[in-house]
């Protein structure tokens, strides 16, 4: 399976026109870790991939921690004695702490303004602020707003909804030859925020989208989920399975103009490691592999000492370092088409060495097999030999049983595309055999139901 080539053969703008008019799609919605925002979200993802959707009930205690009251917000401003509307929420649903409980009241510019949160060194944008665990109430807007309000009185409503509901969270099951898994997760609880939340849930969709329509050697587990709760809970109902993980990755933050950044598992030398490293070496763009760290997206779940699961975390900027992240200036003119289409490729490229990445025993490891015979070698001597013939004799030097496909590209510094191709040339010249590397076959765990795509609710009570 090569789903980079066939990539690589759809028109770049094209692809990239697509994933962003998803993303336009999905942005109106005011998301959070639990309530309808993110049901909406995910009925939209549904439409276009297998989904099975989980809700799970407040209070369900997930190790460390307890699933929270759901929230839900029908609206919320401020007024100024004249009765004018100075902050409305359906202008821009970051004006809104995230998780406010309600209020109604009238209040002295003094009194509201221990509740407003601004960014003065950006007077024009306006901050994302939550408060999803102290119960709080409070307005977002910008520097020039506040800067624009007289003293008096103000009305300040927030009307809200806090009350024992369920978290949601939904899971896309694709089941390949064997049921080791690859793990594919991302966030889908911030309102409208197109690169720290937008850019991951439109390429994993795409992505799923790809994959579903593929002959697969893993089973592929795509996560939509509320970020560090939504991970927690997912593990704790999961715990007994997880084993079957064998590569995961964190999406987020892949659709703006930056160089791509991985972050590497906590173990630090996983396949998913060295593949994505690879990857990235070889995908004409600029990229910086980052060491593990406990800090940042569900990566920090998932590598959590119980787990230590092989997953790591794909971003182009880094969050936090970008003055966009987590304002109104992450809105849909920050995210580019070109660059989502190329993040779908790369994720593409990283799938392509999983599935494709074996290890193999030379069968004529006495000297070089003579190639020309077998027509593996140019026909007359005395030039240089090309990248084709090249890549030959360096899967043939390093088969040993113990060099994998991807071992063998970083060495010879050639891309795995051309190493693997050579060892299917290999091996269907008999000059090569598949070593088994332990994959779990169908009978020693259950295999993934492939799910139809018309919605499935799972509501635990």
């Amino acid at each position: 399976m090569h789903i980079l080539k066939e990539l690589e053969q759809r028109d770049l703008a094209g692809t990239g026109g697509e994933l962003h008019s998803f993303a336009a799609e999905l942005y109106p919605i005011c998301r959070s870790i639990t309530g309808d925002g993110i049901r909406r979200t995910l009925a939209l993802i549904q439409n276009r991939i297998p989904l099975q959707i989980s809700e799970v009930p407040t209070g369900t205690q997930v190790f460390d921690w307890t699933v929270p009251k759901e929230w839900n917000i029908r609206d919320a401003y401020i007024k100024d004695s004249r009765g004018k509307k100075v902050v409305d929420f359906r202008d821009c649903n970051l004006h809104v702490l995230n998780y406010s409980i309600s209020v109604h009241a009238t209040m002295l510019l003094k009194e509201l303004k221990a509740h407003l949160f601004t960014l003065p060194e950006h007077p024009g944008w306006i901050p994302y602020r939550t408060s999803y665990y102290k119960p709080d109430w409070g307005f977002c807007l910008s520097q020039n707003q506040l800067a624009a309000l007289k003293d008096g009185d103000y009305e300040v409503c927030i009307d809200t909804s806090l009350e024992d509901g369920h978290l949601t969270y939904g899971e896309c099951c694709l089941p390949g030859a064997s049921t080791d898994e690859v793990l594919i997760s991302c966030h889908a609880c911030h309102p409208s925020l197109a690169n720290d939340n937008l850019s991951g849930l439109t390429v994993a969709t795409a992505l799923a989208e790809l994959l579903s329509k593929k002959d697969l050697r893993y089973s592929y587990r795509f996560l939509f989920i509320p970020g560090t709760i939504g991970a927690i809970t997912w593990l704790a109902r999961n715990r007994e399975s997880v084993g079957r993980i064998r590569h995961g990755l964190v999406l987020t933050g892949i659709g703006d103009a930056g160089g791509f950044h991985y972050k590497k598992s906590r173990r630090g030398n996983a396949e998913i490691d060295q593949a994505t490293a690879h990857v990235l070496h070889h995908c004409g763009e600029s990229a910086e592999i980052l060491e593990f760290s406990p800090y940042g997206y569900d990566e920090r779940q998932y590598c959590s000492p119980g787990f230590n699961l092989p997953v790591g975390c794909l971003m182009r900027s880094v969050w936090g370092t970008f003055p966009e992240y987590h304002t109104s200036a992450d809105n849909l003119d920050f995210i580019q088409p070109s660059q989502l289409a190329r993040s779908l490729r790369v994720c593409a490229g990283i799938v392509d060495v999983l599935e494709n990445n074996q290890r193999y025993r030379n069968l004529s490891p006495y000297c070089e097999p003579q190639l020309g015979k077998r027509n593996l070698y140019r026909s007359t001597g005395g030039e240089a030999i090309g990248a084709e013939i090249n890549a030959r004799l360096w899967v043939l030097n390093l088969s040993d049983g113990d060099h994998s496909l991807l071992d063998i590209a970083d060495r010879s510094g050639m891309a795995f595309s051309t190493i693997s191709a050579a060892a299917d040339l290999l091996r269907e010249s008999g000059l090569l055999s598949t070593v088994s590397q332990g994959v779990s076959s169908d009978d020693d765990l259950s295999r993934p139901g492939q799910l139809p795509r018309k919605q499935q609710v799972t509501v635990l009570d």
